[in-house]
């Protein structure tokens, strides 16, 4: 059962060496998840075509570079072609990152839009939560991108830490800007669950518990449960 469409979105996030895993796991997730995230720099050798021929979910691309967390580590230009490759096959979504070289990124949303591609611009620390006021700035620079979608997700060592993201939600609500917000780390799993019943536009899940993509990812049979229970179904 996928999410109540008065809530928040789950997506599950797919990360595998080959593409031919990468298909087993998405399709696993595929009847429950509302949308499936394809991490293209975990690919031996990443491609597009095949998850949009074989997954019916709606597609979020990624491509994370090294400087983000990922594991790209080509130019800038080879990882962005892999996402314009995803636009032109119809993918759903597109993930961008922030600290994109500017011309480079609003190229990039700019073509998305223009072949109904949804985007998200994301920020991550992996290390820390930042202070109110810098995450309010990261807020509106992602505002200021042109990009649908804002992600900002940060490592949580505290309650503090998780109280903080979780209040962008209402500055993105006051902007009109759909905003993903969560935080990485044991701390910080609680917003995992919370951030969607919060107006967090969408949520991350593991298709399974051994292959999560960032620490403190709930597994998805786990997050739904915990959401079935939450409301009574």
């Amino acid at each position: 059962m996928k999410t109540d469409p008065t809530s928040g979105k789950v997506c599950v996030a797919v990360a595998a060496e080959t593409t031919t895993e990468a298909i087993r796991l998405a399709k696993t997730a595929e009847a429950e998840a509302d949308v499936i995230e394809i991490r293209l720099d975990a690919l031996h050798t990443p491609e597009v075509v095949p998850f949009i021929e074989a997954i019916t979910a709606p597609l979020l691309f990624t491509n994370r570079a090294q400087w983000e967390g990922g594991s790209f580590s080509g130019s800038e230009e080879e990882r962005l072609d892999f996402l314009y490759q995803a636009v032109a096959s119809g993918a759903a979504f597109i993930d961008i990152e922030l600290k994109t070289e500017a011309a480079l990124q609003k190229e990039l949303i700019k073509e998305a839009h223009n072949k109904n591609t949804q985007t998200i611009v994301s920020w991550h620390s992996f290390s820390s939560t930042p202070s109110m006021q810098a995450l309010r700035s990261i807020l509106q620079d992602q505002y200021k991108t042109g990009a649908r979608i804002g992600k900002i997700i940060t490592m949580a060592t505290a309650p503090h830490d998780v109280l903080r993201v979780l209040n962008l939600l209402v500055e993105a609500s006051e902007l009109g800007f759909p905003l993903i917000a969560f935080c990485m780390g044991a701390p910080g799993i609680v917003s995992r669950v919370a951030t969607t019943e919060l107006g967090g536009y969408m949520t991350y899940a593991a298709a399974d518990r051994s292959l999560g993509t960032a620490p403190g990812q709930l597994e998805l049979h786990a997050l739904k449960t915990i959401h079935r229970l939450m409301h009574g179904n």
